[in-house]
């Protein structure tokens, strides 16, 4: 059994590979909710959609994002009704959200909801979110705290980061399964996604890290900080903004208290001896992934790691 942790375009590339090595019915996926949102009535679960749309082959590849030839013309509908029409999402996407919410409403948690749009879309994977709880990540900024969202898409990542809250992380459980999974686990995986904000959200989350340092399985990062940036993403300024340097060594000392093996990029590789003073095993590989090769081929150095 494989536990992976996700969050973002670079874990739903990197799960890409994965799915083609193992069966789907041994691999459960615990993504981050932290960037959760309403918008218009709906409940949006943008990690959780883009993990889910790219394991279903629907995603938006060009953007990472969203469903491969959608529209956007309620959208473009809702602009002239509002100026907070600032999220991108399109016609085919809002199905998904509509129906979240109204089972949501209806009584349902996250988790059964993702269970029904993972096996609509033809899935065998467990997607869970990390929890089913109110969690919501908040950057601190010059001008306030303002929802990871807004900093992100709304307002481009321009702010300076002055720190990072998790609004409900005292008070959210993990969902159902979580720990379990990570108990029952063979190899925990650390996909390479935002320390911060999407992998840290996850730790955040009432006894899961805990059950990281104490589950038999082997952990396995794979550094999302390539040649001292992300390739996608504000891991940069977020890490810079906690007072952390931007490099591969920085993502590994953060998972050091639970981590076995770290794969670190070729381009990194003066950062090796480095990072095994941490107590950490490292191996050097491409983890750039441009191809579905160079994803399997990723995939596949965890898997023997």
């Amino acid at each position: 059994m494989i536990t992976a942790l996700a969050g973002g375009v670079g874990a739903a590339k990197f799960l890409t590979g994965l799915v083609k090595l193992v069966n789907g019915k041994d691999l459960t996926i615990i993504v981050n909710t932290g960037d959760d949102i309403e918008l218009f009535g709906l409940h949006v679960s943008p990690d959780v959609d883009i993990v889910t749309y790219t394991l279903a082959g629907i995603v938006d590849e060009e953007k990472g994002w969203g469903i491969k030839g959608d529209t956007f013309r309620c959208l473009e509908e809702l602009r002239k009704f509002s100026r907070e029409a600032w999220f991108n999402l399109g016609d085919k996407d809002l199905a998904t959200h509509m129906f979240r919410t109204a089972l949501l409403k209806n009584g349902l948690t996250l988790s059964n909801v993702t269970v029904q749009i993972s096996q609509a879309l033809g899935l065998d994977v467990a997607i869970l979110p990390m929890t089913d709880d109110k969690f919501e990540t908040r950057i601190m900024t010059a001008n306030g705290s303002i929802h990871f969202e807004d900093y992100l898409v709304k307002r481009g990542a321009k702010d300076r980061v002055l720190g990072v809250e998790f609004l409900g992380a005292e008070s959210a459980n993990p969902a159902t399964g979580v720990v379990e999974s990570i108990m029952d686990a063979k190899l925990v995986v650390i996909c390479p996604s935002n320390p911060i904000v999407s992998i840290g959200t996850i730790l955040a989350v009432k006894g899961v890290r805990d059950a990281i340092r104490r589950t038999e399985a082997k952990k396995v990062a794979v550094s999302p900080i390539i040649a001292g940036a992300p390739v996608k993403g504000p891991a940069d300024k977020l890490l810079r903004g906690l007072g952390h340097e931007v490099s591969a060594y920085s993502v590994a000392k953060l998972y050091s208290d639970f981590l076995d093996t770290f794969i670190l990029d070729l381009s990194d590789s003066a950062e090796k001896d480095k990072i095994e003073k941490l107590g950490i095993e490292v191996k050097v590989t491409n983890t750039i992934m441009k191809s579905l090769e160079d994803k399997i081929q990723l995939a596949r150095t965890v898997l023997e790691s």
